[in-house]
Formats: C-alpha cells, structure tokens, sequence
C-alpha cells in the first residue's frame, strides 16, 4: 500500500466519540430484557391482563426490527448524527414516560416509543463508526467495541434490572436511560462528525409503509409460531410478511430514490455477509434460548440467577471479539470465521451430553464454547460489511445488517424452539392422576408442568416434574445436535463465500488478481 493510499488514522477525538457510541447503544440492549424481573411488580401495580404482559415485553422489539430499515436510510438522507440526536432525545424522553406510565396502555405505547427511538441508534452508531475509522486496524478495534456492548446490554439487561428492584419501584428500570441519552445529546454534536449521502433523493413513504409491513409482519408471526405453535394466524402473518417484502423488492427497483438501494446486495462480500449475519443470529437465538430456558426450568434457578450464571460464558465471548480482529490482520478473516463456526459446532456437541441431572458445569462449559466459536462472528462480519460498501451508504449497510439480525433472531426462536417443544412434546408422560387442565398444560410445555406441581399430591408433582426435566433435556439434544449441523453447514458457506477476501488491512492491490480484472474498488462499491 503506497502512502497516499494509507486512510488517516483516528485520534483522540475519534475515541472519545466512540465512547459516546456505545452507552447508548449497550443501553438499547439492556432494554430489550430489563423488565424480565420487573414484569410481575409492574403487573401488580398496574393490573395488566396477560396480553397486555405480552406487548408490554414485545413491542420495544417489535418497534425496533420494523423501524431499522426506514432509520437506517433517513440517516443517510439527513445525516448520521442528526437522527442519532433525534433518537436519543426521544429515547430519554420516552423512558421519563415508560417510568411513570398509570397504566397498562399507556405503558405500551412508551415502550412503542422506545422501540422507534432504539431503531435510530444501531444503523446511525454503526455507520458513524464507519465514518470515523477509516483504517481497517482501527475500525476492527472500534467494531471489537460496539459488538461487545450489545453484548454487555443482553448479558446485563436482567441483573441491572435485579438490582435495581432491589431498591427502587419498577419503573426505576427505565430511569437508567435518561442520564445516558442527555450525555449523548450534550457531547455527541462535540464529538461526532456530521455524514449524510449527498445524493439522497426524498424519503418515500409508501415504501416506509412496506417495509413495516414486511418486518412487523414476519417478525409477529415467527414469534407467535415460538410462542403457541403452528396454527393458521401465525401462518398468516408470516405469509402476509412475505407478499409486503416482494411488493417492497418490486418498488425499490422502480424508483429513482429507493428508501432502501439494493443494489448494494450486488457487492457479493456485502450479501455474504448479511446472510452470514442471518444465519448466525438464527442458530444462536435458537440455541441459546433453549439453554436460558434450561437453566430456570430444568435447574430451577430464578431469572437473575440465569443470568449470573451466563456471565462467565459472556466473558469469553467478549475476549473473543477483542481477539479476533488482530487475528483477522494476520490470515484471512474467512479462516477465522470457518475456525470459529466449527469450534462452535464442538460446544453444540458438548451440549448434547448434559443430562437433566448432571448439573450446571457441563452446561456452561458447552456454553461457553459455543460463544468461544461465534465470537469472531458478529465483529469480523460487521466489519466486512461495512468496509464493502462506499461510505455514503453506511447507514443503509448497518439497517441492513442489523435487520437481518433481528430476522435471524425471531427465525431461529420459531424454528429451534419449535423443534425443541416438539421433542417435549412427544416424551413427556403425565401421570393419570393429573387433572384434565393441568394435564393439558403439562403436555404443553416444561413451563406448564412446573406451573402445575405445585398443586399436585407429591409423589405426583415428582413424577410430573421428573418426565417433564427429561423431556425438555431431551429437547435440547436435539436442537443442539441441529445447531451442530448448522455451524458446520455454515463454516461451508464462509469458506465459499468468503474465500477471497484478505486479511484486514492488507494492501488491495496485492490481491487484485483475486478479486477481479475490474480491480476491488469497482467489485466492491458498484456505482449505487
């Protein structure tokens, strides 16, 4: 690499401005699952009803996987730092609301509002990162970073939420947010460089309309498919899901300013990357919920106990991401990556010997191998999808990145935990003496039948609760022998997909010849 073609490196500006990128961003991940353990205190005080449980927990999710898209690409219309401005000012005011919300509705419609506001911070802090360090060392480093906030966020979200219970009324949860969001306000216009594509047409609302339609829709219908079942609601949405993203698909290719180019699916490392990212978020959702739900049914342990337990393999997560970038400097980041999905598949297989009596120890262990493997994943892939599109589109990038993400996430949930639950399903053996209600709900799920023990003469609730464990293990079996299969299928995709892309920082010209008589600059950003 000759030295006018060496990017600036970032200085103490820059790093100061990242560390104003991440407390936000670890603080949309914190508000995904906060209200795990404040959910009965807040039901208790307001009185909600158990669908009103339901949106209170879902709709900032909801919110956020149906407003990336439109976020995303607004911030590459008004600028990055605008929206993140925007977002966060809204999202502060939102919590005040979420906190000192008199009633179940109104309640819903703050978590609606958080959901928006949350949508504006992931593509726009992503994309500034992108903006910001423009060295490939650097970005690896600042990308190690922002992925192990959202890590930090989901491993936090319950303990803080613990804690917090633990001397302060429910609506405490949603406080934490409010001095984060002022920060970002206060030091962000400071710190964080303005970028926007200056050839952005208008934002086109009927295409908003669609892309809501097609997220919300799929996303609904995939969770509701976790959550009951197959049956023809579910079903329904997900198909309606579907006819919104081809009508979407359709119009993006006959507008002169599409709400979002997807033309940039046409840089090849780009849409391997998404469907890497797809793909990881789908086997890891999946998997991960049925060891989560492993650890509070099968285990007994409480919310906040899980999630101090998962602690550990979260520590070796996060070492992982920081290791993988330099890794990825000296061999070619699809090495990693294949290395990391097979060392994954290893934990699967771990995790396909625990037994409903064996403990947590071989559990964890299996857990936190699995997380060894996946940890180059999110960072090295978010990295190689940012650097292979042309600045101007970052945000359109990162929402959708982040997307696919969110779709993998509720796709594995539906599909895993639909395995698993059949499994259960077909094992179980409720004793004769249960009655007809509490039999149907043992049948249903490990969760049913807990609920029912309680109730039960003894030796009944012993032997319910003793099928019940070896049922819901046996379901974990299989859904971790199929996650095994899938990290092996996907370290297959990796290696194909991203055989030539060289090791990060590496100058382009050296590997020229492998990426095109064209040269990298015309393969890699086509004119979008």
């Amino acid at each position: 690499m000759t030295v006018d073609n060496v990017p600036p490196k970032a200085g103490r500006r820059e790093w100061l401005g990242l560390a104003v990128l991440v407390l936000p961003t670890i603080l949309t991940m914190i508000d995904v699952n906060v209200l795990f353990l404040a959910l009965p205190h807040l039901s208790a005080d307001l009185g909600t009803s158990a669908t009103q449980q339901l949106w209170i927990t879902d709709s900032y999710g909801f919110a956020i996987a149906g407003f990336l898209v439109t976020m995303g690409t607004l911030g590459d219309r008004i600028g990055y730092r605008k929206l993140l401005m925007i977002g966060g000012a809204a999202f502060g005011l939102a919590s005040v609301l979420a906190a000192w919300s008199s009633s179940p509705g109104l309640l819903i419609a703050a978590r609606l509002l958080l959901g928006v506001a949350g949508a504006t911070i992931m593509p726009s802090t992503l994309a500034l990162i992108r903006t910001m360090f423009t060295d490939p060392k650097q970005m690896g480093t600042a990308i190690s970073v922002w992925a192990s906030a959202i890590i930090a966020g989901v491993a936090l979200g319950p303990v803080i939420g613990g804690v917090m219970l633990e001397y302060f009324w429910w609506g405490s949860v949603f406080l934490i947010g409010v001095p984060v969001m002022v920060l970002l306000v206060v030091a962000g216009p400071v710190l964080l460089p303005e970028h926007r594509d200056p050839d952005a047409g208008r934002l086109d609302l009927v295409s908003v309309f669609l892309s809501l339609g097609t997220v919300l829709s799929a996303v609904y219908g995939l969770k509701e498919l976790a959550r009951d079942g197959w049956g023809l609601l579910p079903v329904a949405f997900v198909v309606v899901g579907v006819a919104f993203g081809a009508v979407f698909v359709i119009r993006q290719g006959r507008l002169a300013s599409p709400l979002l180019d997807l033309r940039l699916l046409r840089i090849r490392v780009l849409a391997s990357a998404l469907l890497a990212g797809l793909f990881v978020g789908a086997i890891q959702s999946g998997s991960g919920l049925m060891v989560t739900q492993h650890l509070q049914l099968v285990e007994g342990l409480e919310p906040l106990q899980a999630g101090l337990w998962l602690l550990p393999p979260t520590v070796v997560l996060v070492i992982g991401i920081y290791l993988s970038p330099p890794l990825a400097r000296r061999i070619r980041p699809g090495y990693v990556l294949v290395g990391g999905a097979l060392i994954a598949a290893a934990g699967q297989l771990v995790i396909t010997q625990v037994s409903a009596t064996s403990g947590l120890a071989l559990l964890l262990i299996g857990f936190g191998v699995v997380y060894l493997g996946v940890s180059p994943m999110g960072v090295l892939v978010a990295q190689i999808a940012m650097e292979s599109c042309p600045p101007e589109k970052a945000g359109s990038a990162a929402s959708l990145s982040s997307t696919g993400s969110e779709l993998g996430v509720a796709l594995g949930i539906a599909t895993l935990g639909t395995v698993g639950t059949l499994v259960y399903r077909g094992e179980v053996n409720v004793p004769a003496e249960v009655p007809p209600a509490a039999a149907d709900a043992a049948n249903e799920s490990m969760a049913g039948a807990a609920a029912a023990a309680p109730n039960l003469p003894p030796q009944v609730a012993t032997d319910l609760l003793d099928s019940a464990r070896e049922s819901f293990t046996s379901g974990l079996h299989v859904v971790a022998g199929v996650a095994a299969v899938l990290f092996v299928g996907l370290a297959v995709l990796i290696a194909v997909t991203f055989r030539h892309v060289p090791p990060s920082g590496a100058d382009p010209a050296d590997h020229a010849e492998e990426i095109g008589p064209d040269g990298p600059e015309k393969e890699n950003h086509p004119a979008v």
